[in-house]
């Protein structure tokens, strides 16, 4: 956590972002800027399909895709379509502490009575779903996570600019992340 940076002032955000659709994300979220109105979407959020984040953004302001660890490698037409269609040249990736995808494997047993008592899954089935999809999700450590999606969306998007932030859970504000 010590590549962190809180962002409690606009002096904090890191000038590549700011007066940028991130830098107002961070202001909107975490200094609580006043919306200002918005016909078409500033950005691509990415974030984490967890219930206990919820950002505090204008109407019209992001498109919005929560996946799983914020792990974006499979919704890359989405992704795609917002840049090419919509015409974002941002993305902000948003993680969090806490998240279920680390460690996934040490939830295997729980995952699968999960399917078998609330889905009627049988045994067998549940088994075989979370052993072909676990390692597809299974992001590891958030913050490296976060570093190594942000590099990989980079490499395919160059003319996009991506913004590794982690959402701490214990202060629901939004992270700056070192890059080295």
């Amino acid at each position: 956590m010590h590549r962190l940076i809180k962002v409690d002032s606009r002096e904090k955000i890191f000038s590549e972002y700011l007066d940028t659709p991130i830098g107002k994300l961070l202001e909107y979220h975490n200094l609580r800027l006043e919306f200002d109105k918005f016909d078409k979407a500033q950005l691509l959020i990415g974030m984490c399909m967890d219930n206990r984040k919820q950002l505090r953004i204008p109407e019209n302001f992001a498109y919005i895709i929560r996946t799983g660890g914020a792990n974006l490698r499979y919704s890359e037409f989405k992704v795609s379509y917002a840049i090419a269609i919509g015409k974002v040249k941002y993305i902000a990736l948003i993680g969090h502490n806490n998240c279920g995808m680390v460690n996934l494997f040490s939830k295997k047993d729980a995952f699968i009575n999960g399917l078998i008592e609330n889905a009627g899954w049988s045994k067998e089935w549940a088994e075989e779903h979370f052993m072909h999809f676990a390692p597809l999700f299974e992001i590891g450590n958030e913050i490296d996570f976060l570093l190594s999606e942000a590099k990989r969306l980079r490499l395919r998007y160059p003319k996009v600019m991506v913004a590794p932030l982690l959402y701490k859970i214990e202060d629901n504000n939004i992270y700056l992340i070192k890059e080295d």
